[in-house]
C-alpha cells in the first residue's frame, strides 16, 4: 500500500528558519557599524529585545498549547526583535524596547494568528506605536561617539538604559548638549526642523558636526550624516547579498529606491532648499527599509508586478512624509500604509490561471 501525501509535492528547500538566519547574517555588518558609530547601547537593546521576544513567544506557545519550540524554532521572532532594536535610539530607556517588542510580537503578529497570518510588519507595528506614544524617547539620539569627548563605555551605556544616568551622574540630555543643539537628532530630524522653522539655510544646517562630506553631493547638496551613510551602505550590501542568495526578490527594493530617487530629484530641482536625492538614499532607514523590512514575504505583495507596485508605493509614501509630513523619516509609516494595500494590489496583478479565461474575454 502506498500512502497518498497531499500537495505540495515540490519544495524550494528554503526552510523558514534558514531564511531568517540568512537575513540576520546579512544584517550583522550594518549592526556592527551601528555599534562602532553609536555605541554598545545597540547591543544592549538587541539583547533586551531578543530576550523579551523569546519569553513572549514561549508564553504564547503555552497559552495555545503548542510544542515549546513551535514558534521559536523558525527564528522569525529573533529577526523581528533585531529589526526593532536597531531602529530605536541606542540609549532609550529599557522599558521602551520591552513595550515595543510586546507590541510587535503580540499586537503585530500573534493577534492575527502567528507567522504567516499577520497583515502588517510586526517590527514596524511596534516601532510606530513607540514613536507615537513616546516621541521624546524615540527621537533623542546621542551624536556619533566619534564626536563625543567621553563616549559612554559599556557600564555607562548599561546605566543610561536602566537607570537614566552614567557612572559620573550625567543623563542623556546632558550628554547630547556637549555638541550643538541639534546634535541629539538624526540628520533627517536636524534638516527638517531647521528648515521648517526658517532657522538657517541648508548649507548652514549641514555645517553641524553630525554631517560629514564623504560623498560628493554637489554644491547644492548636503553632507551625509556621519555614521548613517556608512550604516545605510552596509544595509545595501546586505540586501544585495540576500538578492544574490534568492532570499528576497529584486523588485521591491529596486522600485522603492527608484521611486524615492525620482521624486527626491524633482523636489530638489524645484525647491531650492531641498536636500538632493542621493542624500535621501543614504539617510535615515532608507536601505534598511528597502531590503530588510519592505521585503517581508508575509506582508508584501506576492506577484511580480505587485512587488513593483508595492515597492513604488512605499517609495512614494516615504517622499510624501519626508517632504510634507510631521515625521522626518517616514519609512515605518510608509511600509504599514502600503501593507494595507497589498490585498488590492495582489488581486489586480494576479497572473491568469493556465487553461482558464475570464468571463467575457475573447
Amino acid at each position: 500500500m502506498f500512502k497518498m501525501i497531499s500537495s505540495p509535492h515540490t519544495h524550494s528547500g528554503k526552510l523558514t528558519a534558514r531564511i531568517m538566519l540568512w537575513v540576520i547574517a546579512a544584517m550583522l555588518p550594518a549592526i556592527a557599524a551601528q555599534v562602532y558609530y553609536f555605541g554598545v547601547g545597540v547591543l544592549i537593546q538587541s539583547g533586551l529585545a531578543i530576550i523579551t521576544a523569546l519569553i513572549l513567544e514561549f508564553v504564547v506557545t503555552l497559552l495555545r498549547k503548542k510544542p515549546k519550540l513551535f514558534y521559536i524554532g523558525d527564528f522569525s521572532v529573533i529577526l523581528t526583535a533585531l529589526i526593532l532594536a536597531v531602529a530605536i535610539p541606542p540609549y532609550a530607556p529599557y522599558w521602551i524596547i520591552i513595550i515595543g517588542t510586546f507590541c510587535a510580537v503580540i499586537l503585530g503578529k500573534h493577534v492575527y494568528g502567528g507567522l504567516g497570518q499577520n497583515l502588517f510588519n510586526p517590527a514596524m507595528v511596534g516601532y510606530v506605536i513607540l514613536l507615537i506614544s513616546f516621541p521624546l524617547q524615540m527621537t533623542t539620539w546621542l551624536p556619533p561617539i566619534q564626536l563625543l569627548s567621553e563616549p559612554p563605555h559599556f557600564t555607562d551605556a548599561y546605566k543610561l538604559i536602566f537607570q537614566g544616568i552614567t557612572t559620573d551622574g550625567f543623563n542623556l540630555n546632558q550628554l547630547t548638549s556637549t555638541i550643538d543643539g541639534i546634535s541629539q537628532a538624526t540628520p533627517l530630524d536636524a534638516v527638517k526642523t531647521a528648515l521648517r522653522s526658517n532657522m538657517s539655510s541648508l548649507h548652514e544646517v549641514s555645517s553641524s558636526p553630525i554631517f560629514s562630506s564623504i560623498l560628493p553631493l554637489g554644491s547644492r547638496g548636503i553632507g551625509e550624516g556621519l555614521g548613517w551613510t556608512q550604516v545605510n551602505l552596509l544595509f545595501l550590501l546586505g540586501g544585495i547579498f540576500l538578492i544574490w542568495k534568492k532570499i528576497i526578490h529584486w523588485q521591491i527594493p529596486t522600485a522603492l529606491l527608484a521611486t524615492l530617487f525620482i521624486f527626491a530629484t524633482l523636489n530638489w530641482l524645484f525647491a531650492p532648499v531641498a536636500a538632493n536625492p542621493i542624500w535621501h538614499l543614504v539617510s535615515g532607514a532608507t536601505m534598511f527599509g528597502a531590503f530588510f523590512i519592505a521585503t517581508d514575504p508575509v506582508t508584501a505583495s506576492i506577484t511580480p508586478k505587485g512587488k513593483l507596485i508595492f515597492g513604488a508605493l512605499v517609495g512614494l509614501l516615504i517622499c510624501l512624509i519626508r517632504f510634507w509630513g510631521n515625521y522626518p523619516d517616514g519609512v515605518a509609516f510608509a511600509i504599514l500604509l502600503a501593507n494595507i494595500c497589498v490585498p488590492l494590489i495582489d488581486h489586480y496583478t494576479r497572473p491568469p490561471v493556465v487553461g482558464h479565461r475570464q468571463k467575457g474575454a475573447k
